[in-house]
């Protein structure tokens, strides 16, 4: 039966590379990426940067709980949908790399590597692809690239991830960034990706922990950070309204400053502060928070009084003043 289900998809996959051909062109992506894997979590990610526009479109694929996949230089997302599932009727990575490579007549413009929930690892760099290319697989990790400055970028990669703690997505672009710093794609920087698999993150449904992509940039990597930033800052804001909902207001506060020290610039994190200081009953700060906020974002004026969160200043002449009512 196994046997049975990998022959189906064989033909599914040269039918597939077929028709993928004339659209994923040889020679355009000059790519550097890094996947990843943390057993403690159950997470697998990958980031990623070219000098080509939105590379986080094409190079990235995987299924939570099972495998993450880059496919780069000449991309073809047949690798990692078709790949998922080879791996889910039992092969190894390395098995379903070698699989997929001789199905596939354009292998010779590919650079692929693949890491399974187990950690297992598998890549293929072809030797005609643009130089500096390469790749290496380490603990729980696979850092590859082409069209490179040289091999410090794999090496760096590798370096960050391995002598790296905290979150996945944090680590891998860590990692990216030092790659950077070993040189990089040797044309520059314009595009930028990191996603983050985890099963069944969203109420039982999707595995997309984090889907962030930067496509067109003088430096992705200053606009990707701050996006991740602003991520981990709407997760303090909701740690802090799960604490007020369950009366433990100092360390709502705790959150909720947390989230303006990390992001003094986005306005509903003072909207957030607001909401704690009034359920502490200190007015006076409530205030001087919706003044933050309304400073940042004009348009808080319109949207702060129709807020039931804020219904005890609705006749505060100091409030009124704020949204200019």
């Amino acid at each position: 039966m196994r046997l049975r289900i990998v022959g189906l998809v064989l033909v599914m996959f040269v039918i597939a590379v077929e028709a993928q051909a004339q659209i994923y062109a040889p020679g355009e992506e000059g790519t550097f990426s890094i996947i990843g894997r943390d057993p403690a979590t159950g997470e697998l990610g990958i980031a990623v940067q070219s000098k080509t526009i939105a590379v986080g479109s094409r190079v990235r694929g995987g299924k939570g709980g099972v495998a993450i996949f880059a496919h780069q230089s000449g991309s073809n997302p047949m690798y990692s949908e078709v790949g998922i599932q080879l791996l889910e009727a039992g092969m190894t990575p390395q098995q379903a790399l070698d699989f997929m490579l001789r199905a596939d007549e354009g292998r010779n413009q590919r650079q692929v590597s693949i890491l399974d929930i187990q950690g297992r690892t598998a890549t293929w760099t072809s030797p005609t692809i643009s130089d500096w290319k390469g790749g290496k697989c380490g603990v729980n990790y696979c850092a590859q690239g082409n069209t490179l400055v040289g091999p410090e970028t794999v090496d760096n990669m590798a370096k960050s991830f391995e002598s790296s703690s905290g979150p996945l997505a944090e680590r891998l672009l860590d990692a990216l960034e030092a790659g950077e710093r070993g040189g990089g794609d040797k044309r520059g920087m314009e595009s930028a990706g990191l996603l983050i698999l985890k099963p069944l993150t969203i109420s039982g449904y999707g595995d997309k922990e984090l889907d962030l992509r930067v496509d067109d940039s003088r430096n992705p990597f200053v606009e990707l950070r701050r996006i991740l930033n602003a991520v981990r800052v709407g997760d303090l804001r909701s740690e802090a309204t799960r604490k007020m909902t369950a009366k433990d207001f100092k360390g709502a506060l705790e959150a909720a400053m947390k989230a303006c020290d990390k992001s003094p610039e986005i306005d509903a994190n003072y909207v957030t502060l607001a909401q704690v200081y009034l359920g502490m009953n200190q007015k006076a700060d409530a205030l001087t928070a919706v003044r933050k906020a309304v400073e940042l974002n004009p348009s808080n004026k319109n949207q702060l009084p129709l807020n039931k969160a804020f219904e005890p200043l609705a006749k505060d002449p100091e409030f009124l003043k704020i949204v200019g009512k």
